[in-house]
């Protein structure tokens, strides 16, 4: 498998992406069109991503819990802007138990409804506010289009569902949400993405704000990268969720969603990837190192494989998911190209004149061939690399970075906006109608990505109609 060859990404990026994430052991396809198996490898990408947001989330007092996977048709029907949002994409189950049921169920497209409709029996006093409850599992929203981690049937996620006494409070809930949803992409990611709130026909199904982060991938496509919504007393008002205040009187609560998928996956695939497979940041690789031990017969693979052992120790000791590939059946070659498919930060490479000389040779994943290879001491080894896989992971979102904004432009007027947006990212005034949004994404086939916020306070003339604009927004062809 290691050995097959990619198409470039100038040549073919999207079957470069789609057999990249075959190749790479990362999830292979489901029997059912649309759905995904994700492979150990994968799932180790994804424990590791969760589990940095589980510890960000309960340091800030939210707790997790499981609501059931279907959800009477009707709870849809009680919130109108959600089931409108949602009905063509939901997977209806109609029969159980051999028996047409009495009540059609919805294998959940996200929760809102079920959580609202609990909510409204936990609430009764202000005294049980805020809710901070996060879900982690996964959902279903029957897609026409397809493309693994960026978009499935079925994809995994955590979706965080709080409840609060006044907007104030569930404002604050959204922005701090946000902020750590970007801290996760600049730390742990490396990615560099643009938070705010979307426009008004960007925004979730039954929210009143929308914010997203937005990062820009290698073919200059944005992608939504994660979402906080405010839903104001929207939820509230359907399923229900009243309160005493302190003043004892009785008053709605104020409601919160917000989520990072699986497809975070997906962006770092097609930010951090190359020609010759994945590229993984440290901080979130499944294994940040391997060592390959190199010998020719008998004699060298004691000498070697007693240096190898000792390395691995050492690195295991220090804390970095190490790896020996010790396989006897292939090429050094064919494990040099196994692991750079997978990305892999770091590779210890330990041969016989390594052994004489009390050196290994590192070769960094995000420089291939010999621009990436050093040779240093096996003393202190465990520094080394470690100092190595910080150094890779602040290159990573460098070079991103860089990326992103030499792709970004203010276009002149509308017909650079057009000209822009065909191979790149658009930065302008947005007068905000949904008639000039509709019409860029006719006409240039481009959407508001989001409204970056802290921008100065000055006034220009929205980049499509002329009118007066207070606020700049992204353009962009989006997944």
């Amino acid at each position: 498998m290691a050995e097959d060859k990619l198409p470039t990404r100038a040549e073919d990026f999207s079957e470069w992406y789609n057999q990249l994430v075959v190749k790479s052991d990362l999830a292979d396809y489901a029997p059912v069109r649309g759905c995904m198996v994700v492979k150990p490898y994968g799932w180790a990408l994804w424990e590791n991503i969760t589990s940095w947001l589980d510890g960000e989330f309960k340091k800030t007092g939210h707790v997790n819990a499981a609501f059931p996977t279907l959800i009477p048709l009707s709870f849809f029907e009680k919130e109108k802007e959600h089931v409108e949002g949602f009905s063509p994409q939901l997977a209806v189950v109609t029969i159980g138990g051999g028996e047409l049921l009495e009540e059609k169920l919805v294998v959940r497209p996200t929760s809102e409804t079920i959580i609202g409709y609990m909510y409204s029996k936990w609430v009764q006093s202000w005294r049980d506010l805020p809710i901070l409850i996060v879900q982690w599992g996964s959902v279903m929203r029957w897609e026409i289009r397809t493309k693994l981690f960026l978009r499935t049937a079925e994809f995994y996620w955590h979706e965080g569902h709080t409840a609060h006494a006044d907007a104030d409070e569930a404002l604050e809930e959204m922005y701090r949400i946000l902020d750590i949803y970007e801290k996760f992409c600049l730390e742990e990611a490396a990615i560099p993405v643009f938070k705010g709130p979307k426009s008004e026909s960007e925004r979730f199904p039954g929210a009143q704000i929308t914010t997203s982060i937005e990062a820009m991938m290698w073919d200059k496509r944005a992608l939504q990268s994660g979402t906080s919504h405010y839903f104001g007393t929207n939820f509230a008002k359907a399923f229900d969720i009243k309160f005493l205040n302190k003043k004892n009187e009785l008053q709605f609560a104020e409601t919160t969603s917000w989520a990072i998928s699986s497809r975070i996956i997906g962006a770092m695939i097609m930010v951090h990837g190359d020609d010759h497979g994945l590229v993984l940041p440290p901080r979130l690789a499944p294994i940040q190192a391997v060592v390959v031990p190199i010998f020719k017969n008998d004699d060298e693979k004691t000498k070697v494989m007693e240096v190898a052992d000792r390395v691995f120790a050492e690195l295991k000791a220090a804390g970095i998911r190490i790896k020996m590939d010790d396989r006897d059946n292939v090429s050094s070659g064919f494990k040099f190209n196994d692991w750079e498919m997978r990305g892999v930060p770091v590779r210890v490479e330990i041969g016989p004149k390594d052994v004489e000389k009390g050196s290994v040779a590192l070769a960094r994943r995000d420089k291939p061939g010999r621009e990436g290879k050093t040779f240093v001491s096996q003393t202190g080894l465990s520094s080394t690399v470690s100092l190595l896989l910080s150094e890779i992971q602040d290159s990573l979102l460098k070079r991103a970075t860089e990326y992103r904004d030499a792709n970004i432009h203010e276009p002149k007027d509308y017909e650079d906006l057009k000209r822009i947006v065909a191979d790149g990212w658009a930065f302008a005034y947005w007068c905000e109608s949904l008639e000039c949004e509709a019409k860029v994404k006719e006409e240039a086939k481009a959407t508001t990505r989001n409204i970056p916020m802290n921008q100065p306070d000055q006034e220009g003339v929205c980049i499509v109609c002329g009118r007066p604009s207070k606020r700049k927004v992204y353009f962009a062809r989006a997944y």
